[in-house]
């Protein structure tokens, strides 16, 4: 049987991160994944994710400053320039889920730069946005954008180099940890031993902790973005445009242009109930013509719809991040992102090698323990 020192599940932003890290700590490391890399069924893939410090919770707000340092660090270690800055508005109409007052002082609280706008400012600065009066908008001038797809090939790239080798279409089955001494994984290329496995699976994390007794409560969604063909381009680039979050009762973010003439756009939680094995990849029309609307009203040289590409959200029933060993199983560690976490990708990746080495960290990972009640309590079918 192969030994290893950690094995790492699931080889998307939070997994690859992980490798990346522990190989660069020197620890013998494999990661698995059950499709390709950089495949398109999981959360991972595409152009663009928001990075951004404005959370309505110090705690996020905290985690997402310590990721913009792990950003530089990986882009120096690496020499891939995967950040492009562009300033981000964060939108609280009257409906909002939470006020803009507690953006603002949630940044204020960790000494981050923040103002607050209103309509007629927004419009002045970025003429872009036609927002109607009593919208309320956070501008917080780090926000910008990480490029996914380059992201996770470059992290399973300088994880090779370090030493962690990666096993692409080949699934792990099983997990068995009742020996005592570590988890022995049953995978399509024989058993491995590991020391530690670190379950970064997102929407089938449920497949393989079941067999143990455990569970996480999951939701998995597919999601769809769009690309619209900005019909004024100039207009909405970075450095005249920048990231959003309309931040109402049903939620939306969007994109300046990136790479290409086109900005795109999504409704954030569009509440398509799939199974990851059995996903159409087909979007959804009404969704698609709910955010056309959306968009023509807010952003009106947006242009037409140009294609639509889909992707998978694994939701935790607080939507807060899992970041902790599975209860009862120490050896066994969760990174469980909650469709939120790519902006968090590299503090991931250290705080899991972290666990995984020294079974501490130096984050503040209370809101993210795994027997939390939201974890724990009985949760209604959807």
């Amino acid at each position: 049987m192969e030994h290893v020192d950690v094995a790492v599940v699931g080889l998307g932003a939070l997994g690859s991160a992980t490798a990346h890290q522990l190989a660069r700590r020197g620890l013998d490391v494999v990661g698995f994944e059950q499709f390709e890399l950089g495949h398109v069924r999981g959360a991972s893939h595409d152009t663009s994710r928001i990075v951004r410090r404005a959370y309505e919770r110090p705690e996020y707000v905290r985690l997402a400053d310590a990721a913009f340092r792990d950003w530089a660090d990986l882009e120096a270690a690496t020499g891939e320039t995967l950040l492009t800055p562009t300033g981000g508005l964060t939108f609280c109409p009257p409906d909002a889920r939470r006020p803009a007052s507690d953006f603002v002082e949630s940044l204020r609280l960790v000494g981050c730069e923040v103002e607050e706008l209103d309509a007629a400012a927004v419009g002045e600065r970025f003429p872009g946005f036609r927002v109607p009066d009593g919208v309320t908008a956070v501008y917080d001038p780090s926000s910008g954008i990480a490029h996914a797809s380059r992201t996770v090939a470059t992290l399973q790239l300088h994880a090779r180099m370090a030493g962690a080798r990666l096993r692409p279409r080949c699934p792990v089955t099983a997990l068995d940890d009742s020996h005592g001494d570590g988890v022995v994984l049953t995978t399509a290329a024989g058993p491995v031993h590991a020391g530690t496995v670190v379950l970064c699976a997102d929407a089938w994390t449920n497949h393989l902790l079941a067999p143990l007794g455990a569970a996480v409560p999951l939701r998995v969604m597919q999601e769809q973005v769009t690309y619209f063909a900005a019909e004024r381009p100039a207009e909405l680039a970075p450095g005249r445009f920048p990231v959003w979050i309309w931040d109402g009762e049903v939620c939306y973010y969007g994109f300046p242009t990136y790479g290409e003439p086109t900005v795109k756009a999504a409704r954030d939680v569009s509440e398509l109930l799939t199974d990851p094995d059995r996903r159409t990849f087909v979007p959804d029309p009404g969704r698609l013509q709910e955010l056309c609307d959306f968009m023509a009203a807010t952003v009106p040289c947006s242009g037409p719809p140009l294609r639509t590409v889909t992707c998978q959200y694994t939701l935790t029933p607080d939507r807060d991040f899992v970041i902790d060993a599975v209860p009862g199983h120490p050896d066994l560690l969760l990174g469980l992102g909650a469709a939120h976490a790519f902006k968090f990708t590299p503090t991931f990746g250290r705080v899991l090698a972290d666990l995984a080495t020294t079974r501490a960290t130096t984050e503040d990972l209370t809101p993210f323990c795994a027997d939390r009640a939201a974890l724990t309590l009985p949760v209604a079918a959807a």
